[in-house]
């Protein structure tokens, strides 16, 4: 520690502090555009010059100073920074001049407008003229894509697009070009960004520069309401803030989660939102004669379903929870089925071999995103976290920067936007390292906090549950599970599959999977699952989708009941690690749509098998009292070692097909991005190969 005086106050801060975090720690508010918290120092803006008693005569740009760059007094006095003195005043107001000479008057139709970090900055240390007479300068835009917009006359070279591109994205998509006044920010050959981060570049610009190419001109910052949430988009559940204007979603922010998503969040998240309002679902339709669907009402959609479970007995039924559900409309719909006499319940719709009987630790993420920093060796199996968690393979990535990571892969997995090793294609290359046949197993025993990471490619296929004991026998091999550190760690492409697992919606004794109900179940209920291929469901059947878009299941079901989005209600959802988030309502469903538990219990008092719960409170009441760690919002309920042990005695037979991620297309994934027009340009970009976008 440093003992240091800011501004006459004596302050205790790391000597590898800056002066900029120095100062902030004694309350002193620091001035800054290229700064960022999580990117490289680059000094380009000046802005944040204060100064410094005993130094050299002018100010010093705090951001690159370093707090053990200070010379004491003559008699050992503590350093003195000062950062509201006339220097430093005249300084601030001389930088600002200089930022504002070139930049154009043209507020009133900027997106930036109103959360602008040089509006804000000019209106606290500026000056109310300028000497500048000479033209402005100006430059082209660029193309660099769908989602960002540019408008580059605006840009005042900080330089922070450019950093987090290289180094949080890991591509060098954005550099700057030329000197002086010919410098600017360029994709050099103007072609489309093929990051799945990219977005977050709109939230660092500090000024109108880069801004959201599908928000452009839709509404100002003051006229949104805003709402915080989670995201489900994924299974990694990033902090987000969603805006809307009356009834319309128009944007999604990221929000700050330092043990989740730390402040970034995928294309996907952030891009998402055009999806919700098109191609709803927003009144309930039942399959008439002619086989066509026909608008109906509640009660003739609720009666169809009674007369199509008639006489059914209760194995004849089931029940499949899909990507996006949440906890609460699960655990009515298993409680319904239960009073139905149905084993037959299951979100797994992919098949994969994980059970919940086994323990928690056997298919959560037990190192926790936030534990990814301090593993010393990865191994990842049949998982391509850059498609599947775009957002938890930065945090790989930031982890391989920091330190020498050996990192290794099974799987052909492509670029990850970091270097591996490529150790083979399967089960087989796996079972090397368990017998100890392959020199990165030594690298794994090596490792204090080895982590190995099983993707859904790897186990959602015939030999799932072999290949989930194996990689388990590796990590107790390995040492990756002790006291201390639990590196079994199971990564999800689903919102709702751990939460699912938790609740137990798995088939019961003697029930059937997703795979045997979609050919079998002569009732099947969907409660949002669309990755199925119903087309074997048997002739004769009935489909009931609970559901929120004209998608999959919509299309082949019999009944359709609308139900709200993520978006549109309040839900808990548990991310890979097992954190437990809620979602909260930031507007309400379309037309007759609503909320998906809401319907259950609609459903189950026309049945005759009413729910025990009339209100959302109510239904958590009884959710709580079963599994009372839903009720720990934001926290994590550890798995246990010894489950880890018992999975890895587990035997099975090893298939000899490589391992494929099963995220095929990062921007089709669920039902909402399949509706969304910017999701459907960007799929059509990525596939005709981004280098051709500028043609």
């Amino acid at each position: 520690m440093a003992l240091i005086k800011v501004d006459g106050k004596e302050i205790e801060v790391p000597d590898h502090y800056t002066l900029l975090q120095a100062c902030e720690e004694a309350g002193a508010e620091i001035p800054r555009f290229c700064y960022h918290e999580r990117l490289s120092i680059a000094g380009n803006c000046r802005m944040c010059l204060v100064e410094v008693k005993g130094g050299p005569p002018k100010p010093a740009a705090s951001c690159a100073m370093g707090v053990r760059d200070l010379r004491p007094g003559p008699e050992g006095q503590p350093p003195e920074v000062f950062t509201n003195t006339p220097m430093v005043k005249k300084a601030r107001e001389g930088v600002m001049e200089f930022l504002l000479i070139n930049h154009p008057l043209d507020c009133p139709i900027c997106d930036q407008g109103g959360e602008c970090d040089l509006q804000d900055q000019a209106m606290a240390y500026g000056i109310d003229s300028s000497r500048f007479q000479e033209n402005k300068r100006a430059v082209e835009d660029k193309y660099i894509g769908p989602l960002v917009k540019t408008i580059m006359t605006r840009c005042i070279h900080c330089t922070r697009c450019v950093r987090f591109t290289t180094e949080v994205a890991g591509i060098s998509e954005l550099g700057l070009i030329g000197r002086g006044e010919d410098a600017e920010i360029t994709t050099y050959l103007e072609q489309a960004m093929t990051s799945e981060l990219q977005g977050n570049v709109i939230d660092l610009c500090p000024v109108g520069a880069l801004t959201s190419r599908p928000y452009a001109f839709q509404a100002r910052p003051w006229e949104l309401t805003k709402t915080e949430s989670i995201d489900v988009m994924d299974a990694v559940g990033s902090a987000i803030r969603v805006d809307t204007r009356g009834k319309e979603v128009k944007r999604i922010m990221p929000r700050v989660n330092e043990a989740v998503n730390e402040e970034w969040i995928s294309d996907k998240t952030r891009f998402i939102w055009d999806g919700l309002r098109t191609q709803r679902l927003d009144r309930p339709y039942v399959r008439g004669g002619d086989g066509k669907l026909k608008p109906a009402s509640w009660g003739e959609a609720f009666g169809a379903v009674k007369a199509a479970l008639d006489g059914k007995p209760g194995e004849a039924v089931g029940a499949i929870a899909g990507d996006l559900a949440g906890v609460e409309e699960m655990f009515a719909l298993k409680t319904l089925m239960e009073s139905l006499g149905s084993a037959n319940i299951d979100c797994r719709q992919d098949g994969a071999a994980l059970d919940p009987a086994r323990g928690r630790a056997s298919y959560i993420f037990n190192a926790t995103i936030d534990g990814i920093e301090d593993a010393d060796a990865i191994l990842i199996v049949g998982a391509n976290p850059r498609f599947e968690a775009s957002v938890l393979n930065a945090r790989i990535r930031k982890a391989w920067r920091a330190a020498p990571l050996p990192i290794g892969v099974i799987g052909d997995m492509g670029d990850l936007r970091y270097d591996y090793e490529a150790l083979g294609a399967g089960p087989e290359t796996l079972k090397d390292l368990v017998d100890g046949n392959h020199n990165f197993a030594a690298k794994l025993k090596k490792a204090k906090r080895p982590l190995i990471i099983v993707g859904q490619g790897a186990i959602a296929r015939g030999d799932g549950a072999a290949v989930l004991g194996l990689a388990a026998k590796l990590a107790d091999q390995v040492g990756a599970v002790s006291d201390d550190w639990n590196g079994f760690s199971v990564l999800h492409t689903a919102a709702a599959r751990v939460g699912g697992l938790d609740l137990g919606f798995v088939p019961g004794e003697g029930g059937l999977n997703s795979a045997k109900m979609v050919s079998d179940a002569d009732v099947l209920f969907l409660l949002g699952a669309d990755e199925l291929d119903l087309r074997k469901r048997k002739e004769g059947a009935t489909t009931v989708y609970i559901g929120t878009h004209g998608d999959i299941g919509a299309h082949h079901a019999d009944i359709i009941l609308p139900a709200a989005a993520y978006t549109e209600k309040s839900a808990i959802y548990v991310n890979t690690e097992g954190r437990v988030q809620v979602t909260n309502r930031a507007g309400f469903a379309p037309g007759d749509a609503r909320e998906d538990w809401a319907i259950l219990r609609a459903l189950s008092d026309v049945l005759g098998h009413k729910l025990p719960f009339d209100s959302l409170g109510q239904l958590r009441t009884k959710l709580f009292e079963t599994h009372p760690h839903f009720a720990n919002v934001g926290a994590i309920e550890p798995g246990l070692a010894s489950d880890i042990e018992a999975l890895a005695k587990k035997g099975g037979r090893l298939g000899k097909s490589a391992f494929a991620s099963p995220v095929k297309d990062f921007y089709l994934t669920n039902p909402i991005a399949r509706a969304s027009a910017v999701m459907a340009e960007c799929s059509s970009l990525a596939r005709k190969g981004f280098a051709e976008a500028a043609e």
